[in-house]
């Protein structure tokens, strides 16, 4: 079981008490259900003690023992002599877990829905099927007509890629959670933007990494001084970065800082793990970026992970990465304690779509493109106080709401009908209070309701009440 410190806890509880008249033990509550909510308070973490918690916020006793309460008779949490209070969802099913509750209008994933050419490629694949039918099915490595097709969109971009550099995976996020197992040991330092994508640095954790941050603002890009100063302080073991259309920013780093990054972390002994999942979702006009590890020198180029689940769709499980063949040996050795090879049928679906991935990719970036102007208009015109940047690319406007109100905004937008993570879940320690997320990928009627939402619990911020239909974000 986990365990839960009162300073952990303080740190996530950042500004929980508001401006309304509401008693504090609410206030307290209420903050504390939205983590167990967004997932930044694990199921079946053991919360501190009513004393230690009081002393860390220098609160009354009474005022944390009768937040508990609150959360008790909400089934948010489990008391148990000698365990303490346990973290819990109330008659938590599958659905609750998965897809939120019915008529919700779910934002806590950056998605687009499948394009028709899966359907077709799909067909095509399963044509092709029977003749893998007489291979064994496990392949940690992945189907060579796939890898091909991988190492030439590479090389097209701009780094001269083989084959046998390239590992296919079941996604991106099982990518960063293999890499992170075999290149970190307990304690080691990883530096993580900040904010950054959720479930990259739940893996770094997992692997039991220290995380380290450098900012990330949508003003002033990646803070190079603070790059450069973490790199040289610490010389972290790994870095996990998104220069291509920074989740949740859409900021694309300069050609002048990504070389400063590769030198900074040679002389630092760091390996530069790069997530490119959104590195040609570019909305803007503009020359691309090549791959990071055009920057790199062979036996220290950085490792680059990318997926289809962002340009194509979330549903087909197809990721890779492509490092230097001594590394991609290690990654073999390392991954089959997990699993044992990405499904063939995925993979020829995958390969198939490789074919044509220029008209693909026309088409996204026009979706965006409308998306994002869409949204911007409609959240200025309802909130002409936040502060709403044009990102360059990606899937997501990262909105300054102007107060420290992202987790209370969050609550009240749950009672409208939308779900939201808040600014906070991208942070290292519950960070960016002032911050949203909202992903533009989606259609103009749900951004519209979504806007109408937001505008509603924007006037409601402070006298909300939680739903009785509660919902675990996974953020994606």
């Amino acid at each position: 079981m986990t365990i839960l410190s009162a300073r952990s806890l303080g740190l996530l509880l950042d500004a929980w008490r508001d401006d309304s008249a509401r008693a504090a033990y609410l206030a307290l509550a209420d903050r504390i259900r939205l983590l167990v909510l967004d997932g930044r308070i694990p199921l079946d973490t053991r919360l501190p003690a009513e004393r230690e918690l009081a002393n860390q916020l220098a609160v009354s006793r009474t005022t944390v023992t009768a937040a508990y309460s609150e959360l008790r008779d909400a089934g948010y949490l489990n008391s148990l002599r000698g365990s303490g209070s346990v973290a819990r969802l109330p008659h938590a099913t599958s659905r609750n877990l998965q897809d939120g509750a019915p008529g919700m209008l779910d934002l806590t994933k950056a998605t687009l829905p499948a394009i028709p050419a899966v359907a077709e490629a799909a067909v095509h694949a399963a044509q092709e099927l029977p003749s893998y039918l007489g291979l064994s099915g496990f392949d940690p490595v992945g189907l060579s007509v796939l890898r091909e097709a991988i190492a030439d969109r590479y090389t097209a971009r701009g780094l001269p890629t083989d084959a046998d550099e390239i590992m296919v995976t079941v996604g991106a996020q099982h990518a960063i959670a293999l890499v992170s197992r075999v290149l970190l040991s307990r304690g080691d330092r990883a530096l993580v933007e900040s904010p950054s994508y959720p479930h990259a640095m739940e893996a770094l954790r997992d692997a039991g990494a220290r995380l380290v941050g450098v900012n990330v603002s949508s003003d002033h890009g990646w803070d190079e001084n603070g790059l450069e100063q973490v790199m040289q302080r610490t010389s972290p073991t790994l870095a996990y970065l998104m220069p291509d259309h920074h989740n949740p920013t859409g900021l694309a780093m300069s050609e002048e800082l990504r070389e400063k990054t590769v030198a900074l972390a040679a002389t630092a002994g760091t390996t530069l793990v790069i997530d490119e999942t959104m590195a040609e979702l570019t909305i803007d006009p503009g020359t691309p970026h090549s791959p990071f590890a055009v920057h790199g020198v062979d036996g220290s180029r950085p490792i680059l992970i990318g997926s289809l689940g962002k340009s194509v769709w979330g549903g087909l499980r197809i990721g890779w990465i492509r490092a230097e063949r001594p590394l991609l040996q290690r990654l073999v050795r390392g991954r089959n304690s997990g699993d044992l090879g990405t499904p063939i049928l995925e993979q020829l679906i995958a390969a198939d779509l490789f074919s044509d991935f220029d008209a693909i990719l026309a088409v996204r970036r026009r979706q965006l493109r409308i998306g994002r102007d869409h949204l911007l208009a409609v959240l200025g015109e309802r909130m002409p106080e936040w502060r709403i940047p044009s990102p360059p690319g990606g899937l997501t406007a990262w909105v300054n709401l102007g107060s420290p109100v992202s987790s209370q905004l969050t609550l009240a937008a749950r009672n409208e009908g939308v779900l939201l993570a808040a600014g906070p879940r991208f942070g290292i320690d519950g960070a960016f209070e002032r911050f949203l997320r909202i992903p533009f990928a989606y259609p103009l009627e749900d951004l519209d309701r979504a806007a109408d939402a937001l505008a509603r619990a924007w006037a409601s911020v402070g006298r909300y009440t939680v739903p009785e239909q509660t919902y675990l974000a996974a953020v994606v």
